[in-house]
């Protein structure tokens, strides 16, 4: 995959890491992937919390 400057300044910006950093070392994909997963499943409570409030 070829990978833009945009995708480089967001994983800078998002994870203190470039691109090339992320993709060579596994120990920082490994970092990354788990705080994506937190921050996803953290996004599912709100947006169920959201749906509730919604659907009173």
């Amino acid at each position: 995959m070829n990978y833009t400057s945009d995708m480089e300044k967001a994983m800078q910006q998002s994870h203190g890491i470039g691109y090339q950093e992320y993709s060579r070392k596994l120990d920082y994909r490994l970092a990354v992937e788990k705080q994506r997963e937190q921050e996803y499943l953290k996004s599912q409570v709100m947006v169920s919390e959201v749906d509730r409030m919604i659907h009173r």
